[in-house]
């Protein structure tokens, strides 16, 4: 009877151990990190590593490898840029909620918050950091995402709750929503005062694409000219911070 009762101690203690390592384990919440640019990916890197319950699984800088990094690691978090080298930021969010909906998301971007954090928060994202406050606020962004909070400036939630009770009326928003995400940081940047060809520099597109981006913006918006453009654009802007 000794020599059984020990068995099953033993057997008790070695799932006990087991559940205590599968819990120690899950203390620590994996983060996958997508941005384009390597020595982004390492700064992020390098303050995540310095809290022990969180953990860098992976990199990827493309919207095709990063949905296979979420397959193969299972984060808990996906860190999201919204420009990448092949692929949209705001497209790879619907598909990481589409396929893997209990990864959160939390988007840090060089883009204003004012102009993609409510895309980002629409297609499944659950915080946006500008990237010149990622140093700042990455960490707490993190923490708050996965304690299931939304995650955004103070400006941005107050103007995220003006909008609510009906603050200020915006310009014509059922067809500045027809934009596509693309189209929009054209818009956006053609109202920051960017000729053609920075655009086509800073968005790592050919002039061409970007004519092309201005002509569709255009037609969706009613535009008659590229003077016209340029001073709906610059108003939106300006309206919108």
């Amino acid at each position: 009877g000794r020599r059984r009762n020990g068995r099953k101690l033993h057997r008790e203690t070695k799932g006990l151990n087991m559940a205590t390592q599968t819990l120690g384990e899950s203390l620590v919440a994996k983060i996958l990190i997508v941005d384009d640019h390597p020595i982004v990916r390492q700064g992020y890197s390098q303050l995540i590593g310095n809290h022990d319950e969180l953990a860098v699984c992976g990199f990827a800088a493309t919207e095709a490898d990063a949905m296979q990094k979420v397959e193969s690691t299972e984060p808990s978090l996906v860190v999201v840029d919204i420009s990448l080298q092949e692929g949209h930021g705001i497209e790879l969010i619907k598909h990481i909620r589409s396929q893997f909906p209990a990864v959160k998301i939390l988007v840090i971007s060089a883009h204003d918050e004012t102009l993609f954090a409510e895309r980002a928060l629409e297609a499944g994202a659950m915080g946006y950091i500008n990237n010149q406050e990622a140093t700042d606020k990455l960490i707490d962004g993190i923490r708050n995402v996965l304690a299931d909070e939304v995650y955004l400036s103070p400006q941005m939630t107050k103007r995220l709750l003006r909008r609510r009770v009906g603050g200020p009326a915006q310009l014509e928003p059922s067809r500045i929503g027809a934009l596509t995400d693309r189209e929009l940081e054209v818009f956006a940047l053609v109202g920051k005062g960017h000729s053609v060809k920075a655009i086509a520099a800073k968005l790592e597109l050919s002039p061409k694409t970007v004519e092309r981006y201005r002509e569709n913006i255009k037609n969706k918006l009613g535009i008659a000219n590229a003077t016209e453009l340029i001073q709906r654009a610059t108003q939106w802007v300006l309206e919108d911070v």
